[in-house]
C-alpha cells in the first residue's frame, strides 16, 4: 500500500509523491528527487518542519526543541518523523526551486470544445501522460498559447477521467491570445502543452458544511471539487451560489443539475446581476446567502471570481462581523 502526498511549496508549485506504508515523508521525497529541507534526519533540529494541512499520520520520536507540543497540535510536522496513514497534503515553507523539484509538463491534444457564448468556452484535452497527472481540485495549470512561448493559467473544471481526459472552463477576453485561439480557430486534435499543477486554492478535508461562491467562469474549480465529492462521497451539506453579469454568461447549469442529482447533500442557486436580465433571480451572490448557509460561522467558505466580486464578498462578511471556520478564495483577472 502507498499514499499520495501533495507537497505544496510557497511559490505555488505542487508536487505529488508516493509514500510507501511505514515510510517517512522525507525519505519518500528524497527517493523521488524532491530535496525538501533536511538536516539531522532524527527529529532533533526542526529544519524539516512543515504544516500538514490534511490527512492522517503518526510522528516517530523527536525532541521538543524541534517541535513543541503546541505546534504539533496545530498540525506542524517534522517530515523526517512523519509516517502517513492516508493521503496527505503538506505545506512546505520554501520554494520548489530550493527543493530542486521541477514542474511537470504534459503533451496533450484538444479533444473537445464547446463555445457556450461570446463570453465563455469549455474545452477538454487528453493524453496518455495525463494518467500520471495528480492535482488538488481547485488548482490550475499553465497552458502554452499555440505559436508562442506565452502561457495562460486555467483552473481544472474536472478530474482526470479514465480516458485520460481533463476539462477547463475559461472566460473569453477581448484580444486575449488563448481565449481568442479557442474562440476563433481551435480544432479538435490540435496539440497543446500544459504544465503544473499550481495554486493554494483547493478543497480541504471536509469536517463541516461548506458554502461555495462562484463568479462567472470562477465556477470551474467548483465543478472539479464536486466531481471529487461525487467520487469519494459527501457527508456534509454543500451549497453553491453561482453569479454572473449577464444571461449569456450563465453556463454549465445542466452540469450542476446532474451533480445535484448525484449528490443529495449538494444544492445550488444562480443569479444574474444585470437589471435587464430575464433570469428569475437577479442581483449579486451576497443577496442570496442565507443564515442556514453560514451555520453561525461553523462553515468553510470557498470563493472564486473576478477581483471586484471577491472584494465585495470580503466586504460583506466584514460588515456582518462573521468569521467562518475557514475562508479560501482566489481572484482571476
Amino acid at each position: 500500500m502507498s499514499y499520495k502526498i501533495a507537497l505544496n511549496f510557497e511559490d505555488g508549485v505542487t508536487r505529488f509523491i508516493e509514500c510507501n506504508e511505514g515510510e517517512l515523508v522525507a525519505d519518500a521525497a528524497y527517493r523521488q528527487r524532491v530535496n525538501i529541507p533536511l538536516d539531522c534526519r532524527d527529529g532533533a533540529c526542526g529544519t524539516c518542519k512543515c504544516h500538514a494541512e490534511s490527512g492522517k499520520y503518526t510522528l516517530e520520536d523527536y525532541i521538543e526543541d524541534a517541535l513543541s507540543e503546541e505546534e504539533a497540535e496545530q498540525g506542524q510536522v517534522l517530515t523526517c518523523r512523519m509516517v502517513p496513514t492516508s493521503d496527505c497534503v503538506v505545506s512546505v515553507p520554501v520554494s520548489s526551486k530550493v527543493c530542486k523539484t521541477v514542474t511537470e509538463t504534459y503533451p496533450v491534444e484538444l479533444s473537445a470544445i464547446n463555445r457556450h457564448s461570446d463570453t465563455a468556452i469549455s474545452f477538454s484535452v487528453k493524453g496518455e501522460k495525463l494518467a500520471k497527472l495528480h492535482f488538488l481540485p481547485g488548482q490550475y495549470v499553465n497552458i502554452k498559447v499555440p505559436g508562442s512561448d506565452e502561457t495562460r493559467a486555467y483552473s481544472f473544471s474536472s478530474l482526470v477521467s479514465d480516458a485520460n481526459e481533463v476539462s477547463f472552463l475559461i472566460r473569453v477576453i477581448p484580444d486575449g491570445k488563448m481565449s481568442g485561439y479557442m474562440r476563433d480557430s481551435a480544432q479538435v486534435g490540435e496539440p497543446l502543452e500544459i504544465s503544473g499543477p499550481f495554486g493554494s486554492f483547493y478543497l480541504r478535508d471536509m469536517n463541516r458544511r461548506a458554502l461555495f461562491l462562484a463568479g462567472g467562469t470562477g465556477l470551474a474549480p467548483f465543478t472539479a471539487m464536486l466531481e471529487k465529492m461525487q467520487r469519494d462521497g459527501l457527508e456534509y451539506p454543500v451549497h453553491l451560489i453561482y453569479g454572473v453579469t449577464n444571461d449569456i454568461d450563465l453556463v454549465e447549469v445542466d452540469r450542476l443539475e446532474r451533480l445535484a442529482a448525484a449528490l443529495p447533500l449538494f444544492s445550488f442557486a444562480t443569479c444574474v446581476a444585470s437589471p435587464e436580465s430575464e433570469h428569475p433571480t437577479k442581483g449579486y451572490v451576497t443577496q442570496y446567502i442565507e443564515a442556514e448557509h453560514l451555520c453561525d460561522g461553523d462553515v468553510d467558505i470557498y470563493l472564486c471570481g473576478p477581483p471586484p466580486m471577491v472584494d465585495a464578498v470580503n466586504h460583506y462578511f466584514s460588515e456582518k462581523g462573521m468569521t467562518p471556520a475557514s475562508f479560501h478564495y482566489e481572484k482571476f483577472a
